[in-house]
């Protein structure tokens, strides 16, 4: 455990639920994990005990990447821990792969209802019909002008084009709207939806007061810091400011409130974490911003915000959040950003 970690307490130690079985979590919480075909090897899933209209079963808190080990260890679930009781609603707490890619099939197998917000719904829907500016090709131009020039690279970023959709093969045709501040009843429980940015187009986070536990999602993860990131669908967006604005949003939670996050552990001490993140990228911004002392591109800042080989999967993602970093500082007038002969963008100290 690290110095980070160590400030955090982890009331369940080393423990994880082994795959197709589940750990209790809290009271009419059961904790899951699903296997991640990525550096990032797992997804902890949440079922709830819940009612609806007289019919007891379970609410799903996110689904697994469409992955043929993903949907084995479901069908090892469906068969052993929910003893026939259906799924009544499946959430997504947002629209990337892990999250909702069995959404479809689930809520087909069970009849049950999708719930998320507007804006991942909407997101879902058009990467999984990899519909123009969202799809992999879409990338390429926008890392080119931020100084991709590596041929390998980008042939390896090309052939993606069908990532999205080969890990999300359905996504339901409607869904339940999710918003702000909404008191949701699960299992007769109160929760209240808390919307987070930055990360992804309007992420869901729930809180229970009465069980003192907040569903945090990727917003707030207890081992690493969640992806932050500019794509090309928004190539002006300052994604890493609302991140850090989103954060404010659990100023008023318990600081003992148990945190079941998407990946890591479940953990105590969620102000520790946030004031853990908010040092991380303040001391991230203190780089770039040093760096940019002479003209630098997004592809040279991403050696000195990741210092170890990235395959294009990984580079994808570091070249977004390394330009997130830029934005932040150039949108708050710390860094300028000028187009050079070559068609690179680059930003400078004024």
């Amino acid at each position: 455990m690290n110095a980070l970690e160590s400030q955090l307490a982890y009331p369940f130690g080393d423990t994880v639920p082994a795959l197709g079985t589940v750990l209790d979590a809290a009271p009419g919480i059961q904790w899951l994990r699903m296997p991640l075909p990525f550096a990032l090897d797992h997804i902890n899933l949440w079922l709830l005990d819940d009612e609806i209209d007289g019919r007891r079963g379970r609410s799903l808190i996110d689904c697994g990447a469409g992955t043929d080990a993903t949907r084995a260890a479901w069908e090892q679930l469906i068969a052993g821990v929910l003893d026939g009781l259906p799924l009544l609603r499946v959430f997504a707490t947002h629209c990337h792969p892990d999250h909702v890619g069995l959404s479809g099939w689930l809520c087909e197998r069970f009849n049950a209802p999708f719930w998320t917000s507007a804006a991942e719904f909407a997101f879902a829907r058009m990467m999984a019909a990899a519909l123009p500016g969202v799809d992999g090709p879409s990338a390429i131009p926008h890392f080119r002008l931020h100084g991709l020039v590596d041929a390998v690279m980008l042939e390896q970023m090309a052939s993606r084009k069908n990532y999205y959709p080969s890990l999300v093969p359905s996504v339901p045709p409607a869904y339940t709207r999710l918003q702000d501040g909404q008191q949701v009843a699960i299992g007769g429980r109160a929760w209240r939806v808390i919307t987070g940015f930055g990360h992804s187009p309007e992420h869901v986070s729930l809180y229970s007061e009465a069980l003192n536990v907040l569903v945090s999602g990727d917003m707030v993860l207890p081992r690493i810091s969640t992806n932050v990131s500019v794509f090309a669908v928004e190539p002006e967006g300052n994604p890493l400011q609302l991140y850090l604005d989103s954060l404010d949003k659990f100023g008023d939670l318990p600081d003992d409130v148990l945190v079941l996050p998407s990946h890591g552990k479940p953990f105590r001490g969620l102000h520790t974490r946030i004031r853990q993140l908010r040092d991380h990228h303040a001391a991230r911004l203190d780089e770039v911003q040093a760096a940019c002392a002479t003209p630098q591109s997004a592809v040279d800042i991403v050696p000195i915000m990741f210092r170890r080989p990235l395959d294009a999967h990984q580079l994808s993602f570091a070249l977004g959040e390394a330009l997130a970093h830029l934005h932040a500082l150039w949108q708050n007038g710390h860094l300028r950003r000028v187009t050079g002969a070559d068609g690179i963008i680059r930003f400078q100290v004024p």
